[in-house]
C-alpha cells in the first residue's frame, strides 16, 4: 500500500467520524474528532479540505436529495462551521504570514460563508495576511475596507449564480480602487467561465487551486483603462433590465395560468402553494441571471437541477413544462429570453436526472 493509499484512508476514516457526529448534531464530538486529528499530526489543509469540505458536499447531497431537513442541513453546517474554528484554534495550524495581505469575502447577498471560510483558513496556513469579512458582504464596505487596509488581492466568494450582477459590481469597484480580484465559488460557473466574462483578474475551483494560483503567479493590478460596459455588450437590448423589473408582475402572472394549466395545483395546501411561488420567482431570477451573463446554459443548469429538486420530494419534473409556456407567452417580445426558455425546455425533456438535479 502506498503512502498516498494509507493517508486517503486516514482521511476518510476521519470524514465518516466527523459525518456521524454531525448527523448526530453532537458538536462537541465532531470538535473532538478534528481535535484528535491534528494532535496526530494530520495535515491542517487536509482536514480542512479532504475531511470538513467533503462533509459538507455531503450535507448539501442530502438536503437535494431530500434525506435531511432544511433545519438539519443549517444545524450541520453549524457544527462544520465550529469544526473549522477548531483548525484555526489548533496549534498546529500557526503560521507566521510572510506573504502578501489578501481581504476574503462573500458578494452581497450571498450567504453561504463556509466555503469563502475555508479559502482565508487555508491562506493562512500558507502564509498570507488574511482579513476574513464573511457572508453578505455589501460592496461599499468591502470598498472602505480595502482603502483601510490595502491588501494585495480581493478573494471573492459566491455560491449562487443569481448574485452575479452584484458580483460584477463588485469585481469593478474592487479593480477601481486599485486591487486584483480572484473570484471563485458555483456563481461562477463549472469551469470558471463567468468569471471572465465578468472580468474577474482570475478564478480558481476551490481553496487549494486558490492558494496554489496565488503563489504561483501573483495578481497583477487592475488595468486602469477597463470599462466594465465591454464587458457585456449584449445588455444594451435591455431585456435583462426589463426582465427583472416586472419580476413580481410575471410570478403572479405565471402562478395564476399554472393553476389552471397544471390542475394538481388546485389540491396544494397552503405550504404547497408557497413554495410553488418561490420556485416560480427563482425561475424568473435565474432567467434574468442567464440574460445577464449571455448564457443559456446558466438557466438551463438551474432547471434541469430545480427538477431533481422535486422529483426527490415528489413533485413530477414535468409540472416545470407548463410555467415555461407561460413565461414564455409573456416575453414573447424578448428573443433572448425566448431562446433561453426553448433551449431549458429542450434540455428539460430530454436529458436524464440524478437526484440532485444533475444531467447524468
Amino acid at each position: 500500500m502506498t503512502t498516498d493509499q494509507i493517508t486517503g484512508g486516514r482521511l476518510g476514516a476521519l470524514t465518516a467520524r466527523l459525518w456521524v457526529a454531525i448527523m448526530a448534531g453532537d458538536e462537541r464530538a465532531a470538535a473532538t474528532v478534528i481535535r484528535q486529528a491534528l494532535d496526530e499530526d494530520t495535515d491542517p489543509e487536509a482536514v480542512l479540505l479532504d475531511v470538513i469540505a467533503r462533509v459538507q458536499g455531503r450535507i448539501g447531497e442530502e438536503w437535494a436529495g431530500n434525506r435531511i431537513t432544511v433545519a438539519q442541513e443549517h444545524a450541520a453546517t453549524a457544527i462544520n462551521e465550529r469544526a473549522v474554528a477548531v483548525v484555526a484554534e489548533h496549534p498546529a495550524a500557526a503560521t507566521e504570514p510572510f506573504l502578501g495581505r489578501v481581504l476574503v469575502a462573500c458578494v452581497d447577498g450571498e450567504w453561504h460563508g463556509l466555503p469563502a471560510r475555508l479559502v482565508a483558513e487555508v491562506l493562512k496556513l500558507r502564509g498570507w495576511h488574511v482579513d476574513y469579512l464573511g457572508a453578505h458582504v455589501p460592496t461599499a464596505h468591502l470598498v472602505a475596507h480595502i482603502h483601510h487596509t490595502g491588501p494585495d488581492v480581493i478573494a471573492l466568494s459566491s455560491s449562487i449564480p443569481t448574485r452575479l450582477p452584484t458580483a460584477h459590481a463588485t469585481i469593478t469597484a474592487c479593480q477601481a480602487a486599485g486591487t486584483p480580484v480572484l473570484v471563485g465559488g458555483a456563481a461562477f460557473g463549472p469551469a470558471g467561465e463567468y468569471a471572465r466574462i465578468l472580468g474577474a483578474d482570475a478564478w480558481a475551483p476551490d481553496a487549494r487551486a486558490a492558494a496554489d494560483r496565488l503563489e504561483r503567479l501573483p495578481l497583477g493590478r487592475p488595468q486602469p483603462d477597463h470599462q466594465p460596459i465591454d464587458d457585456l455588450p449584449h445588455l444594451a437590448d435591455q431585456e435583462y433590465t426589463l426582465v427583472t423589473r416586472s419580476r413580481p408582475q410575471l410570478v403572479r402572472t405565471v402562478f395564476t395560468g399554472l393553476q389552471e394549466a397544471y390542475p394538481a395545483m388546485r389540491g396544494y395546501d397552503e405550504a404547497q402553494l408557497e413554495r410553488t411561488a418561490e420556485d416560480l420567482a427563482h425561475i424568473v431570477e435565474f432567467l434574468g441571471t442567464a440574460l445577464y451573463t449571455g448564457d443559456e446554459a446558466l438557466f438551463s443548469r438551474f432547471l434541469l437541477w430545480t427538477a431533481g429538486i422535486l422529483e426527490a420530494r415528489g413533485v413530477p419534473a414535468r409540472s416545470l413544462s407548463p410555467a415555461l409556456d407561460i413565461l414564455r407567452r409573456e416575453l414573447k417580445d424578448f428573443p433572448r429570453a425566448l431562446g433561453i426558455l426553448r433551449h431549458a425546455t429542450v434540455r428539460l425533456t430530454t436529458t436524464p436526472l440524478t437526484i440532485s438535479g444533475a444531467a447524468e
